[in-house]
């Protein structure tokens, strides 16, 4: 990246989640802004069956973007990613783009993107999720050669638990995936509060550990860098 400029983000997350807006602006520079539109969505997990109306939503909200002073767009669903799977997700990225007329990053590729652009194809990975979405999950890193060599999950039934998780627990629950063996860490899911762990685990650990909304703001600093006429000039 070229400069550190405020961004104004136009972050698109589930209608549940409370963390990711907040968390971002940790990760962005000073004086940088989110336009937040929160994806309808019921108290159940979501599911391949429930993917296909929450994408075209998602889709058709996006518009409410254009007009507004909109740098570069996140999609900061990250199960609804992995369900779709990496054909799916940069679909949508693409879609979005088009309604919306800016670049487009999608947490689920930041992730996938930031791992290998540090080398890392043997992970330990933390989820919050039910099986099916860890499955796919698996799949998605495994598209691109990225190994889950260590795995935890707290495998909330819904929305609710998923929200009741703290920062502490994030805290505890990390550092058991420490492993030798290991190239990095990452911790899954834009509603898992990891601003205060990243760091400090990386620290003790000596390894890289990742979040999703550390990689997403850091792919949209990338996208909105690319796309400036001063980094075109």
């Amino acid at each position: 990246m070229s400069n550190l400029r405020p961004l104004n983000v136009g972050l698109m997350v589930p209608s549940n989640n409370t963390t990711m807006e907040p968390e971002m602006l940790g990760w962005l520079p000073p004086g940088s802004t989110c336009m937040t539109l929160r994806i309808p969505r019921g108290k159940g997990l979501l599911t391949a069956e429930t993917i296909p109306a929450y994408k075209e939503a998602a889709i058709e909200l996006a518009r409410e973007f254009n007009g507004h002073p909109i740098d570069v767009i996140a999609y900061g669903c990250t199960a609804a990613g992995f369900i779709l799977g990496p054909e799916g997700d940069a679909e949508i990225a693409q879609r979005l783009e088009e309604v919306t007329g800016k670049p487009v990053v999608t947490t689920a590729r930041s992730m996938v993107e930031s791992l290998k652009a540090i080398g890392a194809s043997r992970i330990s990975l933390l989820t919050p999720y039910q099986d099916d979405v860890n499955i796919r999950l698996r799949a998605f890193l495994s598209a691109d050669n990225i190994d889950v060599a260590h795995f935890d999950s707290f495998y909330v039934a819904d929305v609710v638990a998923l929200g009741e998780i703290t920062e502490q627990q994030v805290a505890v629950r990390a550092p058991t995936l420490c492993k030798d063996d290991s190239d990095a860490m990452f911790i899954a899911c834009s509603q898992l509060p990891t601003l205060n762990v990243v760091g400090p685990l990386t620290k003790t650990w000596g390894k890289p550990v990742l979040s999703s909304i550390q990689v997403t703001a850091r792919r949209a600093m990338e996208a909105a860098d690319a796309a400036s006429p001063v980094s075109q000039g």
